[in-house]
């Protein structure tokens, strides 16, 4: 059987969130973050690595090793510093530039917004790249207009382009761990802005501004808009170098009202592409979860929104609210890309009942002739073409949708609720991942299997004494019972099923129990 490959599509312990994807000389390369596994914190590993897979086998992932390293950036001082959300570029003179945000150790403490955009510089895309400096002013001074942060960059026929922002986002402030026992809470518990005079919105977000950014009034009062929203620069060949004013082309939520952004504000995760002439400004919208898309005719200026690319939770699919979401929903970060003629939208998920412990996956995209994008929903199969065959054996993490009908949205936290979730337990070769705090009411879903007449699917799981209730298509095909106790046991069904079809799991009855991995056998 044809190698698949399934969503997370990297190795299950490897965690690389706010993916970058670009197509280099028929290699298709994913630049992101770095999170550890069970992580206390985001991107707490301190460096980059690289992965890339051949165009035309994207079951063919290779380890790159590590690209860059935090303590290679001259101006961290401290014991750790933390990578954020890369992206890469060819640069004019065929070098491969590397722009990044870093905190921890630059600057002082708390600081990072007031900390300029760090690049490195490499021969090769996924080599070793070298410290070259940092974004700045024609005058050598750190360029720190508006807020450095999340940089994306395109080489637009030798004009290097420059995109970065960040916004403060209610609902991701605002956002908590949930639970069964807990609401979800869809809207902050702050003054509706909305109702707000102009003058008492402008004296709110100064207020805000000052305390999130460390910014003086009159700093803020400097700037012709509020800081909040996407911006575009042009930078000189050297790199580094900003050679022109900055556009604010999307504005934050604040500034939304009344635009086609209402709802739909930028957040935060710049990332820039141009697609038959039309430039695409994917995003992080106001919702978190969400990544949305705005395009222009021009780099600089006249972006309207157009819809929303993904959502972790697919949450606006088919008109799905967040309170249905489908899985525990937090930020989300990622971008498009052409592979060997297909377009997908890459996002990162979550696991560990967490924020800390994100991987990337990816789904098929379609560009209408109008431009339009209509929303991926999440799936297993992802980028491989297809539905997975109904054969062999598949790890329970791939399931593109676990929940308990009460999944909360969070955000920068270890969220602890009484959920079900991916979690790993032992180390190295003896390391298992698994969905775990399994109870009753809880579903979980792989789509989709290619089904060509009857199999033998067995379950692998422990604890419980409960049963799965298995459907295929939406059909209920059976039961397995998941016998109580510590050890991992098989439990098998005849199912019978044709064409493609989503597989789902709904947990009734017994105490909680833990799901490692589902098996197909052929009748």
């Amino acid at each position: 059987m044809k190698k698949q490959v399934f969503n997370p599509f990297l190795p299950l312990w490897e965690y690389i969130p706010d993916g970058e994807p670009h197509v280099f000389d028929g290699r298709l390369y994913l630049f992101g973050s770095h999170d550890s596994e069970g992580g206390e914190r985001y991107c707490a590993e301190g460096n980059y690595v690289g992965w890339s897979a051949p165009v035309d086998d994207l079951s063919d992932w290779r380890y790159e090793g590590v690209i860059y390293e935090a303590r290679q950036d001259p101006r961290v001082h401290g014991d750790f510093a933390d990578l954020y959300a890369p992206d890469v570029v060819r640069g004019n003179d065929g070098r491969y530039y590397l722009y990044y945000c870093i905190s921890g150790g630059v600057g002082s403490a708390g600081d990072d917004h007031n900390t300029p955009i760090g690049v490195a510089v490499c021969d090769t895309p996924a080599g070793r790249y070298e410290y070259l400096g940092f974004v700045r002013n024609a005058d050598g001074s750190p360029y720190l207009r508006y807020l450095p942060a999340d940089p994306a960059v395109i080489n637009d026929d030798g004009v290097i382009r420059l995109y970065h922002g960040w916004a403060f986002s209610m609902v991701a402030a605002t956002a908590h761990g949930g639970g069964n026992n807990a609401p979800v809470q869809e809207k902050p518990s702050v003054p509706d802005v909305r109702q707000m005079e102009p003058g008492q919105l402008k004296e709110f977000l100064l207020g805000l501004e000052q305390m999130l950014f460390h910014r003086t009034r009159e700093q803020l009062l400097a700037e012709p808009r509020d800081i909040m929203g996407a911006n575009h620069v042009v930078l000189a060949d050297d790199m580094l170098t900003v050679i022109s004013d900055t556009s604010r082309i999307l504005p934050s939520q604040f500034e939304a009202f009344g635009t086609s952004f209402e709802g739909h504000g930028f957040y935060e995760a710049s990332s820039i592409r141009k697609i038959n002439g039309t430039y695409y400004f994917i995003y992080s919208d106001e919702n978190s979860s969400m990544l949305s898309y705005a395009t222009s005719q021009y780099p600089d200026r006249d972006f309207v929104y157009r819809g929303i690319l993904q959502s972790n939770g697919d949450v606006g699919l088919d008109g799905r609210k967040g309170e249905d979401r489908l899985n525990m929903t937090a930020n989300n970060h990622g971008s498009l890309e052409c592979v060997n003629g297909q377009w997908y939208i890459f996002y990162h998920r979550q696991t560990h009942n967490s924020t800390y412990s994100r991987q990337a996956c990816a789904e098929p995209v379609t560009i209408a002739p109008d431009g339009s994008i209509a929303q991926a929903e999440c799936t297993s199969c992802g980028l491989n073409g297809g539905p997975l065959p109904a054969e062999g054996e598949y790890p329970a993490a791939i399931a593109c949708n676990i929940t308990n009908g009460k999944m909360p949205h969070a955000t920068n936290r270890i969220v602890g609720a009484d959920i079900p979730y991916i979690t790993h337990s032992g180390s190295g070769l003896k390391c298992e991942r698994f969905i775990t705090n399994i109870k009753p009411d809880t579903r979980i879903v792989f789509k989709y299997f290619a089904f060509s007449g009857p199999v033998q699917l067995t379950l692998k799981a422990r604890g419980g004494g409960g049963r799965f209730a298995v459907f295929a298509g939406g059909e209920a095909k059976g039961e397995a019972a998941i016998p109580a106790g510590d050890c991992w046991t098989e439990t098998s069904l005849t199912l019978e099923a044709d064409g493609d079809a989503a597989l789902e799991l709904r947990y009734e009855d017994g105490a909680p129990c833990q799901l490692l991995s589902i098996r197909f056998d052929r009748l």
